[in-house]
């Protein structure tokens, strides 16, 4: 029994030793660390002064990358100031990173001190022009330092029998990387 005994433990201590075999495998690690994206207004959106010749209204547009208005319906050109401008922006963030840009759908601008009759006016139809792009787009690179910039413009809707007189808002734009 005793050789028995002790021919069982030998056999167990050779399995464990031949169970000793191992495998190992290099697994690779990475991260991507993004900084905050920055966007700064450099100049306001304004559609500049304009005359209401006729009292059924008419638009106003602004085109993104020009302060040369087109006027539809009852509404004209005006020396007077202030000048158009379009909607100036710089962006930063990580070089050579894609970003979007999101512009609302619809902007509200209000009469500044009258609140009766029709005194409110819409701006739709945003557009963004990145800088040197041909064409309006919504998707744009940052370059090799990290830096973009874009102009805004839209098309401001007079209403018939608008309140003549100075019109303000507000709109968000927002950045942000693909």
């Amino acid at each position: 029994m005793k050789k028995t005994i002790l021919f069982t433990i030998l056999m167990i201590a050779a399995t464990i030793t031949n169970i000793n075999a191992q495998s190992d495998v290099s697994t690779a690690a990475s991260a991507d660390l993004l900084v905050a994206m920055v966007i700064s207004q450099t100049s306001p959106l304004n559609f500049g002064s304009s005359v209401l010749t006729d009292a059924a209204g008419g638009t106003i547009e602004l085109p993104s990358n020009s302060t040369t208005r087109i006027y539809g319906g009852g509404v004209a050109t005006s020396a007077a100031s202030p000048a158009p401008t379009n909607a100036a922006y710089t962006v930063t963030g990580n070089a050579n990173q894609t970003y979007a840009v999101v512009l609302p759908t619809t902007t509200t601008v209000t009469h500044t001190s009258v609140t009766t009759g029709v005194f409110e006016m819409d701006i739709t139809l945003m557009k963004a022009r990145f800088s040197g792009a041909a064409e309006d787009a919504t998707i744009s690179n940052l370059s090799s330092d990290g830096n973009d910039s874009f102009t805004v413009g839209g098309t401001l809707t007079v209403l018939p029998n608008q309140v003549g007189g100075q019109y303000t808002g507000t709109f968000q734009v927002s950045v942000d990387y693909n």
